[in-house]
């Protein structure tokens, strides 16, 4: 059963308790949260770590309350140290400073790692935890206020296509299904221009250019949204808490990272996405917003010997969502 949030609010307590009891669910998959990209993390940091850590709290708990036969938590690598060693592994939980932009988010998705393993240790409950990297795929969010980077780079590209091209029916048409600021289709050109060069597509004697926050040295890891299903669906149905506990002693660092275990540079994902869109403009990197994480970059072996390992690369990956946005975000 699934609810969405207009139907259930799982930062209510009450709510929360009311649908399990109701509905009596006997496998969970917690992937609910608030979730965005640098810039809102870091603009609404009050807002993440108060609304994920109520969700996740309320769900664990009555997932426990309610006799659950198995729950799978997901969360982020943002959850490991900002100079931590790459690639990197489980066992790097803790060991230093968070990256400050979404350190909220961070702290509360290492809280439901930390929740997930004390329920099993006092309750025997078998909650599992995953951090996935970077994920992109079918509907994902392309509000260039709150996405995150591989889904705001394919929006900008392709608008910048579009305007290189003075292809303005594509431009009306994309701004008609999701408005950037309010601005839509039926807005004016020199709306639509200051809206676009505000979020940097701009266009200067014939010539369009599009601007990537960063220097666009920090280097990325994506993975495929349906891989990132099917490895959750495959440890939920082959593999139990048990099979995460590396020491008997102290009982730490049960989460599962999920990846490709292979990275790019966000400067090559641009050029990716150029060639992939047909863009032939200029990219132009503004030094002078933050990079975040230089490097973040999953070692999966853990994952790897449970069974499972991804089966779409980048260079795919990038071209079926870019077929998705054309074909059915823009239908």
């Amino acid at each position: 059963m699934v609810r969405t949030h207009a139907e259930l609010d799982l930062t209510d307590a009450k709510a929360t308790a009311a649908f399990f009891a109701e509905e009596q669910p006997e496998y969970v998959f917690l992937a609910a949260a608030k979730v965005g990209g640098i810039v809102a993390n870091n603009t609404y940091r009050a807002d993440f770590i108060y609304e994920n850590l109520m969700i996740q709290n309320n769900v664990i708990h009555q997932s426990y309350v309610h006799g659950v036969k198995k729950l799978l938590f997901l969360g982020s690598t943002c959850i490991y140290p900002k100079n931590a060693p790459q690639p990197l592994k489980e066992d790097y939980l803790l060991t230093g400073t968070l990256e400050y932009t979404n350190e909220p988010y961070a702290i509360a998705k290492i809280a439901g790692i930390k929740t997930c393993e004390s329920y099993n240790l006092q309750y025997g409950t078998n909650f599992m935890s995953v951090m996935p990297t970077n994920l992109y795929g079918p509907n994902d969010n392309f509000d260039l206020e709150k996405s995150h980077v591989l889904p705001a780079l394919i929006r900008k590209i392709h608008l910048g296509k579009a305007l290189e091209n003075n292809d303005w029916q594509t431009i009306q048409s994309d701004l008609n299904h999701l408005p950037i600021k309010g601005i839509d289709g039926q807005a004016s050109q020199e709306a639509v221009l200051e809206v676009l060069r505000s979020f940097g597509v701009s266009k200067s004697n014939g010539a369009v250019a599009v601007e990537i926050w960063g220097s666009g040295k920090p280097m990325r890891e994506f993975l495929w949204s349906e891989d990132m299903a099917d490895a959750c669906v495959f440890l939920m149905e082959n593999r139990d808490f048990s099979d995460c506990i590396t020491s008997q002693e102290e009982i730490r660092n049960t989460h599962i990272n999920i990846g490709t275990g292979s990275d790019i540079s966000i400067a090559d994902l641009t050029q990716l996405i150029k060639a992939t869109v047909g863009f032939k403009g200029d990219f132009v990197f503004n030094s002078a917003k933050p990079d975040g994480t230089l490097r973040k970059l999953t070692d999966v072996s853990k994952l790897n010997a449970l069974g499972w390992k991804h089966k779409v690369a980048i260079e795919e990956g990038v071209k079926n969502i870019y077929d998705w946005y054309l074909t059915k975000r823009n239908a």
